[in-house]
């Protein structure tokens, strides 16, 4: 073909367009010709009435900036401020205690939380690894490893037995997959979006949560010369019931008496875009955890490098604006007022949906917190056709439907439910 003179072997593999986006457009289409047309496509929380929903607090401090916040380059970490606040998003109250236990913290900022997994995929891995994802998970995951010369291997979203103890985690999946990779590579990751995970809603319980770590760090102690790096997506958290359910199960542990073994990085994956509503706006930072101050010294100069080589420095008019609103008392509740009120949107809409759903007899998987709900179906794309010809737009995706409670009005949510009843009969 002509395009090979000038495209590489991985430029000519790529094919197709993004499926969220192009069923977002089906929607557009239909609403566009005057259908009644019901959006949950999209991965943008918008308001009852359609419109994007923007917590204000964060839009004022936008318009008020000083030219030279908007307009100047960032440092190439990003500003202090900002790393300085980043950390807290990550951690919350865990942070301070993490620290006096004599944990170091490193932080990179990042264009959105994008940008964050790039780091993690171009850094943390040898090209031709193979990184753990759940088999539910957000799709571009697999561009990032993709283009990063990384390969991916999935453990089940829920496990076949379900226990008590632990009903959102497959711990036999997830040590057996570990396990195998950890007798081949020199390096392995796992990246885990929880809480709110997407496309589900799904977040996983304390106990979960302990059992996973307890998994990850007691391989790393079985295989010393394998490093061990766990990603933690929080992509979505901030609108989780326990936004820092991580840092709080990670001191805990601490507490407790685990080891914590110096071939174990835990990283998180930080994006202000749903958060504080300024997805364009492009920020997010990759924070990471170790006990180690070399070792987070490096991971500063190596993350810095990398962005440097990549995007130069990320933006720098949000770092500014939300580091200024955080550092004030007033600002930093009147932010959290109205994150909380968008929050209670998304309540609102999925337990509408819940209920609906439960009338139907319509399968719907556990979703709790964040902007999404999940239906598991072998005929993804027929079961959206189907509610397509109903007017209702919802996202197909790799072994099931994607529903996204962020774009869905609450007076609509019972006709989502009744178009999934009528495809899945």
């Amino acid at each position: 073909m002509a395009e090979e003179h000038f495209l590489n072997h991985a430029a000519i593999a790529k094919q197709g367009s993004d499926t969220i986006f192009s069923w977002w457009a089906k929607y557009q289409n239909a609403k566009n010709a005057g259908v009644d047309a019901v959006n949950a496509t999209i991965g943008a929380l918008l308001e009852d009435d359609g419109q994007l929903a923007i917590n204000k607090v964060v839009d004022n401090a936008v318009r008020v900036a000083p030219e030279s916040e908007i307009s100047s380059y960032a440092p190439l970490p990003g500003l202090p401020q900002f790393l300085d606040l980043s950390k807290t998003l990550a951690l919350g109250d865990a942070r301070g205690y993490l620290e006096k236990a004599g944990f170091h913290i490193s932080s990179t900022a990042t264009p959105g939380g994008s940008g964050a997994l790039y780091l993690a995929a171009n850094n943390f891995l040898e090209r031709g690894q193979t990184t753990m994802l759940r088999d539910r998970h957000w799709e571009p995951y697999k561009g990032f490893l993709t283009n990063n010369g990384l390969e991916c291997k999935t453990w089940p979203l829920l496990p076949a037995h379900v226990s008590d103890s632990h009903p959102y985690f497959a711990r036999i999946e997830f040590e057996e997959t570990l396990a195998g990779l950890c007798s081949k590579q020199s390096k392995v990751m796992v990246w885990l979006n929880d809480p709110a995970h997407n496309p589900t809603g799904l977040s996983m319980t304390s106990n979960g949560r302990s059992t996973l770590l307890d998994s990850f760090v007691s391989s790393a102690l079985m295989n010393e010369s394998v490093g061990h790096t766990l990603l933690i997506d929080l992509a979505y958290s901030l609108y989780a019931e326990e936004p820092h359910g991580w840092a709080d199960t990670i001191l805990d542990a601490i507490k407790s008496g685990m080891m914590w073994p110096e071939n174990l990085l835990i990283t998180f994956a930080v994006s202000l875009s749903k958060s504080h509503t300024i997805y364009g706006l492009r920020t997010g930072a990759l924070v990471s955890l170790h006990p180690e101050k070399e070792i987070i010294d490096r991971l500063e100069t190596v993350m810095s490098v990398t962005g440097r080589q990549t995007w130069s420095a990320a933006p720098r008019i949000a770092q500014y604006c939300v580091s200024k609103i955080h550092s004030s008392a007033d600002e930093g509740l009147a932010w959290e007022d109205e994150k909380n009120r968008l929050k209670q949107l998304l309540v609102n809409r999925r337990n509408a949906l819940k209920v609906a759903c439960e009338n139907l007899q319509v399968p719907l998987n556990p979703t709790m917190d964040g902007f999404f709900a999940w239906i598991e179906a072998d005929n993804p794309v027929e079961i959206a056709e189907s509610c397509a010809s109903e007017h209702v737009y919802v996202v197909p995706l790799k072994g099931g439907i994607r529903i996204g409670l962020c774009a869905l009005p609450l007076n609509q949510v019972a006709k989502v439910a009744q178009a999934l009843s009528n495809a899945f009969r």
